[in-house]
């Protein structure tokens, strides 16, 4: 009889620790990314693309698209790049630069109206990560006042026009140094990319069914550029640049992920927009 009660102590607590690892297991499955929306966040041409690739196409007209992602996370909604203000989408000519070599911007769509129909209301929104500063990707950081801003602290502190702030003082922000873990289960990783400006930054969103993606930001403009490690004119520092398309070309074999390149169009135009999404 002792025998079978030792027996049937050693059968209990081995239980016990199976039910107790498996629900440990299971509290991990349950905080992940449920689902990406791509939106569209304006649309654009340039007269010269040499100036994203230096040498190569010079005076050749390009087309840009510009992608803003919402992303559902079980703890809360991300947004990542804010794009073209949405003032822009009610100008007849859209955003018409002085520089005639600059991007031209238009809005077929704004924002706002994209998320009101996946019936995402702006105090929704948990965290704003914005790759970087240039107008196209922080238009609209003001419609989520409430929402942490996540953004690197060498690109907060990166002095804009006239010594000006590049965000409103006042918006709840969180300074990164490095990467980080948004949500704090590896789901979605900020990654430090800088070059373009001092403070890029893109961002590793790992889904369920569709595996890992990186956001490239503008870390990288056109699939001809990353192809053959071509650097813009207008980057902040060549050598930076390159030194982060090499860390996400190791992201992208380590993770076997994917890579979204920002404005390129042949790209976007075989991706799902929203209100479709991927999980």
């Amino acid at each position: 009889m002792r025998i079978f009660s030792r027996f049937a102590r050693f059968v209990l607590d081995s239980l016990v620790i199976l039910i107790a690892g498996c629900s440990g297991i299971s509290a991990q499955r349950t905080t992940h990314v449920e689902r990406l929306y791509i939106l569209d966040c304006d649309e654009g041409v340039a007269s010269d693309a040499s100036r994203w690739s230096p040498g190569v196409n010079v005076g050749i007209p390009v087309e840009f698209v510009d992608q803003c992602y919402l992303i559902k996370h079980t703890q809360g909604w991300i947004l990542w790049d804010t794009g073209v203000d949405d003032a822009v989408a009610i100008l007849p000519d859209g955003a018409v630069p002085t520089d005639p070599k600059a991007m031209h911007w238009r809005r077929p769509k704004t924002l706002a109206s994209q998320l009101g129909q996946i019936g995402v209301k702006p105090s929704d929104i948990k965290f704003i990560a914005i790759s970087h500063t240039h107008p196209d990707h922080i238009g609209n950081v003001e419609m989520f006042p409430q929402a942490m801003l996540l953004v690197q602290k060498a690109e907060y502190e990166w002095p804009g026009a006239y010594n000006a702030p590049r965000f409103n003082p006042g918006h709840p922000v969180t300074r990164i140094e490095g990467d980080k873990d948004v949500f704090g289960d590896g789901s979605i990783m900020i990654l430090s990319t800088p070059g373009h400006t001092p403070g890029h930054q893109s961002l590793l969103v790992e889904l369920p069914k569709t595996g890992a993606i990186v956001l490239s930001g503008d870390a990288v403009h056109f699939k001809s550029n990353w192809d053959n490690r071509r650097v813009p004119s207008i980057n902040y520092s060549k050598d930076t640049t390159l030194g982060s398309m090499e860390r996400i070309a190791g992201v992208l074999a380590g993770k076997h992920a994917q890579l979204w390149i920002n404005h390129d169009k042949a790209q976007r135009d075989t991706l799902k927009m929203a209100p479709e999404y991927y999980e």
